[in-house]
């Protein structure tokens, strides 16, 4: 395992959470759980390490599909000098925001299912980051007459569904959605 001493990566974290309560004037409750009390019912992460944050900010972490409770979870992580492939060990929540997104996405993943099913014609999900992508192949193994693939590079890599049998289809690749953060073309 990794994290070396559980007890220890939980108090730099709480530290952490406690300089962004004073330093940065967060409004933040949290609630650490290290070890086994940390598994993941669901077991869609392998954590060892579960943060559940609260209070009156908890609406700034989930805002804008969750980045600033991911970019806590990056920084925690590589607080902890974590390799990339074991990023999963440490793993935040606000106002069960992942569980509620792993819904979302589930409903998706069947909805996305369903059409390509009836038309035959593989379905691209817009660029999202690796929990996500990984979130939908997960629920795809459940589905039948589909299966799926991640396609693209860095942050423009999505899945795409294909009929089952035919990953050999041509796909276009989705356009990126604008929001936050992102460009929006000429300035006047």
């Amino acid at each position: 395992m990794p994290i070396d001493d559980l007890q220890q990566a939980a108090q730099k974290i709480a530290n952490f959470i406690g300089s962004l309560n004073k330093l940065g004037g967060m409004r933040l409750k949290y609630r650490i759980t290290a070890g086994d009390g940390a598994h993941d019912p669901q077991g869609l992460e392998a954590r060892v390490i579960y943060v559940e944050l609260g209070g009156p900010d908890t609406q700034l972490l989930t805002q804008h599909n969750g980045e600033l409770l991911r970019a806590l979870e990056t920084i925690a992580a590589q607080m902890l000098r974590l390799e990339q492939r074991e990023h999963d060990l440490v793993s935040f929540d606000a106002g069960n925001f992942k569980a509620l997104r792993a819904q979302e996405l589930r409903m998706s993943a069947e909805m996305a299912a369903e059409k390509v099913r009836k038309s035959g014609v593989p379905y691209a999900f817009p660029p999202q980051n690796s929990r996500e992508r990984r979130l939908l192949h997960m629920a795809f193994k459940d589905l039948q007459g589909v299966e799926t693939a991640s396609s693209g590079e860095g942050q423009d890599r999505f899945l795409v569904v294909y009929p089952e049998g035919k990953t050999h289809l041509p796909v276009a690749p989705p356009m990126r959605p604008r929001g936050f953060g992102r460009d929006r073309g000429p300035r006047r």
